[in-house]
């Protein structure tokens, strides 16, 4: 008999955060989510103890569905991004690297928990009904009837994940098609309850970024075209391919008895009694007038035989994740039994070809309405192309975020520092009475507003990795950058081009102050405003809900592990 061990008490640990523990753990992790952030981050590469595959990366996505943290605070942290991430999709590590940035200010400071979530939340208020303001500026409307915005919006996405090792062609070709995929899948005529389409990603590693392109309709991968003969689709008299899918298999194959005995009357083979329900299906199918057959699983290689010889063409096969989009491309009810077959049940399309690329043979299924388009992504090696698939369906989510609300957020940092300038500026003539409210001293509010502010600008201090300057200008509060090298001293207008975003293109007549100075950030009275500038081609944006949603859920967790007073974790 196995020896029993007595049951452990559960562990107790109090103020979490005051534990050295937690706060290096907090360090290291704050340190991995910078030295990742913006178009110049470092790459990572994640693997388990227990083996697998290396992934390589400097995604939120991928970072944190790799990234194993043991201490349950961590945990509160890593799950809420994830939670944030899987919503959509975009700043990920915006919202993390803010997060902690919060913690590690506000634990620092002498004001008690409650005290600082009640000032933070009343600083996130100021920052959301600004963002949501028309008088906001940092932000810019998307206007769907002209695409330069919207290409912004994309080329930053793709322009600030390094290790899909794209360069300027590369991108700005993968931009114009991720934007032609995604308008495939609005519908063309808006209905009240109007449904986006799909892009189903293509994958083909080993060739050029540029040999990437789009069609309209469903590709489906077919190796055994290559040896078949030409084969002509049987047609509707209204000249559409009437088709039938299915999402059981055609094999054949016996049913699972489940562990029971099956009784067969003798001179019966099951074998052919599957068999010949099978055809029998298949003569159903020729006279109905179906000219295509599309199976998620497996068809049976006789019944094949006997479609192609009626002029039904039979792709077998597809997988499950194809089921969704054609269905909804085709208009056709999965058929998941030999015994529901009905009129009700068919599809049409508008043709079938076969597509040949980069050695591989496709049936390319074309709709009347292409709401679902294959993008056949290309790229150099699987790492490359992993990182790419990843940034492509961010892409493509943002844009569909886009289309519910039209707005953008200036990127490379300006968001970051322009909000700290103007909550700098707005908590600087707030009433007695607010204090009162928040039951807390004007010098304790502004205690919490400076470390707010002040990991605002963090974040966009972490765009740099080369230890050059960050600096904000006194007019607008945007984020400049000053490469490597330089003294302290110097004239930063003449060291800086365009600031982060790129929408400020002269640096003249500015003043400047250093992000990460010795002696502080001083507080900025003037309320920073809009500057006079039309959108530029190369803009850098970030999504208006995603950004929202994480400066949100930043604050928000922020909040929840200051006010953990007591862990408790079960060692059984």
């Amino acid at each position: 008999m196995a020896r029993l061990e007595a049951k452990k008490p559960p562990l107790f640990i109090g103020e979490p955060l005051t534990k050295d523990t937690v706060s290096q753990s907090l360090s290291l992790l704050s340190g991995i989510f910078k030295s990742c952030y913006g178009p110049a981050g470092r790459l990572k590469q994640l693997h388990n103890g227990g083996g697998g595959c290396v992934c390589t990366t400097s995604q939120s996505s991928a970072l944190f569905s790799c990234l194993s943290v043991s201490h349950p605070v961590l945990r509160v942290l890593t799950a809420s991004v994830q939670n944030h991430i899987s919503r959509f999709s975009d700043c990920g590590l915006f919202t993390a690297i803010l997060c902690c940035n919060l913690i590690e200010h506000f634990k620092s400071l002498n004001v008690a928990s409650c005290t600082v979530i009640k000032i933070s939340n009343h600083i996130l208020s100021l920052c959301m009904d600004y963002l949501k303001s028309e008088a906001c500026a940092c932000r810019v409307a998307v206007d769907f009837s002209s695409i330069e915005t919207l290409l912004c919006l994309v080329r930053s996405i793709l322009k600030s994940k390094p290790a899909c090792m794209l360069n300027k062609p590369e991108v700005d070709h993968l931009t114009a098609l991720i934007l032609k995929a995604f308008m495939f899948t609005v519908p063309c005529h808006v209905e009240t309850n109007a449904v986006l389409g799909k892009c189903v990603i293509v994958p083909v590693k080993g060739r050029r970024v540029v040999d990437s392109t789009v069609l309209p309709g469903l590709l489906i991968e077919a190796p055994e075209i290559q040896l078949a003969k030409p084969i002509t689709v049987k047609r509707t008299c209204s000249d559409m391919i009437k088709t039938a899918l299915f999402c059981m298999s055609m094999s054949g194959d016996l049913c699972n008895s489940e562990g029971g005995v099956i009784t067969v009357p003798q001179g019966i083979c099951l074998e052919m009694s599957e068999l010949n329900q099978l055809l029998n299906i298949g003569k159903q199918l020729v006279d109905a007038e179906v000219g295509l057959v599309v199976c998620q699983k497996v068809i049976h290689p006789s019944l094949k035989q006997y479609l192609q010889e009626n002029q039904v063409m039979a792709v077998d096969r597809a997988g499950l994740s194809l089921m969704e989009p054609l269905s909804r491309m085709t208009g056709s009810n999965p058929i998941a039994s030999i015994h529901s077959l009905s009129p009700s049940c068919y599809g049409s399309l508008k043709d079938v070809r076969i597509e040949n690329f980069a050695s591989k043979h496709f049936v390319h299924l074309i709709p009347n309405d292409p709401v679902v388009c294959s993008l056949i992504l290309c790229n150099r090696n699987e790492t490359a192309w992993d990182e790419l698939k990843r940034a492509c369906e961010t892409a493509e989510h943002v844009l569909q975020l886009t289309i519910k609300e039209p707005l953008a957020l200036l990127g490379g940092g300006c968001t970051e520092t322009h909000l700290a300038s103007y909550i700098r500026h707005k908590t600087c003539n707030l009433s007695t009475s607010s204090f009162k409210d928040m039951d807390c001293s004007r010098t304790q509010y502004q205690l919490v507003a400076d470390g707010f502010c002040r990991s605002l600008e963090s974040v966009a201090c972490s765009l740099s990795h080369d230890g050059g300057e960050t600096l904000t200008d006194m007019v607008y509060g945007h984020c400049w950058f000053v490469p490597s090298g330089f003294p302290s001293v110097s004239n930063w207008s003449d060291l800086v081009s365009k600031c982060g975003c790129g929408i400020n293109g002269s640096a003249e007549n500015l003043n400047w102050r250093l992000l990460q100075g010795q002696f502080g950030s001083p507080i900025i009275l003037g309320c920073p405003i809009d500057p006079p500038v039309k959108v530029a081609d190369f803009l850098a944006l970030d999504c208006f809900a995603a950004k929202c949603s994480g400066l949100q859920v930043a604050v928000e967790t922020a909040n929840l592990i200051l006010d953990l007073s007591c862990v408790i974790v079960d060692q059984n």
